[in-house]
């Protein structure tokens, strides 16, 4: 199928949603302020925005995530004013929501996870074989061929995805939305879910999609971009230019995504990695097999490579295998010869890794900025084992000013910033550390292009100042910015290494899918 087939699909005229006024406040914060905006049917309508921007508080009005009554202004959908006091209201309206975060149980069959909570049953009696039917014809529908009898949790992140859109196809969806749907996809099967959407737009079902990724707006019959909790410009088809559409996110023209610094001259090599074979006992695969490579001081080395190569599993692997995988490695840092049992160990020696999942492994939600800041080291603002409160927050106010991390106060929960301030946070809690080697997988995962932007200098600012750094990402095109030298990687194996000059797509794709 060729890439995003929309020509001749044209956008209905009648207008299936209005949000009139939307004003939406939480204490000290006002997170959408007089939003109106308007969705055509059988229509694909985008809105962007920085992190912070108010879009995914925006959607969560509109579900009934946040109430009825909770905020301000009303909501007109299907030709009805309406009231949603919870999910399940907008869910019987023809309105589904698909979170960033998938809603998926993963020790229970895709069929199980499609129809939970609207089972099909006769008198009571779940009837299993319609449901497997019913099931296997969603499932068609989101082109996914694959087992309904399958855990979920034995289905990979683009195959969970689709799931979720079947699910939300079972329930005889009207308006589908999507939060970041690709921000943990790789481009292929980005490009299967863009592809995907214009498909269910040709049979009559409307989409708003929330994304950071501009490129993806070609599919977009509308886009309404978003700032400080405010709609600052709606754009049709015509008129949709990423360069219009930066400008509105940021107030301001970025006319360099990624930040020039000089050419790098090689320094000493402070990491090198020899025969790194990993074997994971619960997926009974091996994640690494004969890794080597070197690092060197002020270097920018990236882990190319599709997902699943195991790019993120040979950085767990040097960072004490906080995994538990069988490992066989040789590794020398800073001229010491080092084998790390435990994260600890390997923090202690100057090595720090900010994980790709920041939520789940990277940041503790319920607690605030401060304590997240410092939880790295807690050593460097105790006396005698008890926390100096007055240090911790000169240390955490030092890092948030320096990373510019938006938030009403230091004792603000993390749970309720924004994606772009949580990555913010995550990697100054790696930097209270003082690390010689910083990891950073999918550092940018799920941020909007101004925060990007001020991580990449910061990246480039570390550099300067001698940190050496090892970088994940699936976006090749941050890769090829921002690397001094590429490792390409391949079913656990480092199947190319490129300098500056050979880099391209074409050459990085070939090896990463060979």
């Amino acid at each position: 199928m060729p890439p995003y087939p929309y020509g001749g699909n044209h956008m209905s005229t009648s207008t299936l949603l209005k949000m009139n006024h939307i004003t939406k406040t939480f204490p000290g914060v006002k997170a959408l302020d007089d939003v109106s905006f308007s969705v055509e049917a059988g229509s694909i309508h985008f809105i962007v925005g920085e992190n912070g921007a108010g879009k995914s508080t925006l959607m969560k009005v509109l579900s009934g995530i946040h109430a009825y009554g909770s905020y301000e202004g009303d909501i007109e959908f299907d030709g009805e004013v309406r009231a949603f006091h919870r999910i399940d209201d907008s869910e019987k309206a023809g309105l589904v929501i698909i979170n960033q975060e998938l809603a998926l149980i993963p020790e229970m069959t895709v069929y199980e996870n499609i129809f939970l909570a609207h089972e099909v049953s006769t008198n009571g009696v779940i009837d299993w074989n319609e449901t497997i039917h019913r099931s296997s014809e969603e499932l068609k529908r989101v082109q996914l061929n694959i087992n309904p009898g399958l855990k979920v949790k034995d289905l990979n992140v683009g195959q969970q995805q689709l799931v979720e859109i079947a699910k939300a196809l079972s329930k005889k969806v009207k308006l589908l939305i999507l939060d970041e749907p690709t921000a943990a996809l790789n481009e292929n099967d980005s490009e299967r879910l863009l592809n995907l959407l214009v498909e269910l737009k040709a049979q009559g079902i409307t989409c708003i999609m929330i994304s950071h990724k501009l490129k993806e707006t070609i599919i977009a019959d509308r886009v309404t971009v978003m700032r400080d909790g405010k709609t600052i410009s709606t754009l049709e088809k015509d008129d949709i230019d990423e360069a219009r559409i930066i400008k509105d996110m940021v107030g301001r023209s970025i006319n360099d995504i990624y930040p020039k610094r000089p050419p790098y001259e090689a320094g000493d090599v402070v990491l090198e990695v020899k025969g790194l074979t990993a074997f994971n006992h619960r997926t009974d695969k091996t994640v690494a097999k004969n890794v080597g490579f070197q690092l060197h001081r002020g270097e920018v080395l990236g882990l190319a490579g599709l997902m699943g190569a195991g790019r993120s599993e040979i950085a767990l692997s040097i960072f004490g295998n906080p995994k538990k995988y069988s490992m066989e490695l040789e590794m020398t840092m800073m001229g010491e010869h080092v084998q790390f049992k435990h994260p600890s160990e390997a923090i202690k020696k100057g090595l720090f890794y900010v994980s790709e999942d920041r939520k789940a492994e990277g940041l503790v939600l319920k607690k605030d900025v401060k304590e997240n800041v410092t939880l790295s080291n807690l050593h460097k603002i105790s006396n005698r084992f008890v926390i100096d409160k007055n240090a911790e927050i000169r240390s955490a106010k030092e890092y948030v000013d320096h990373m510019n991390v938006k938030t009403p106060s230091l004792e603000q929960l993390v749970y309720y910033l924004s994606g772009g301030n949580q990555q913010k946070v995550a990697i100054s809690k790696a930097l209270f550390v003082g690390p010689k080697i910083l990891i950073l997988d999918e550092p940018t995962r799920g941020i909007d292009v101004g925060a990007k932007y001020e991580i990449y200098t910061l990246i480039n600012q570390l550099i300067e100042e001698g940190m050496s750094i090892i970088m994940i990402s699936s976006e090749l095109p941050e890769l090829l910015a921002m690397s001094d030298r590429l490792l390409v990687v391949a079913e656990g194996e480092i199947k190319k290494e490129l300098h500056k000059d050979e880099f391209s797509p074409e050459t990085v794709m070939t090896y990463a899918t060979s």
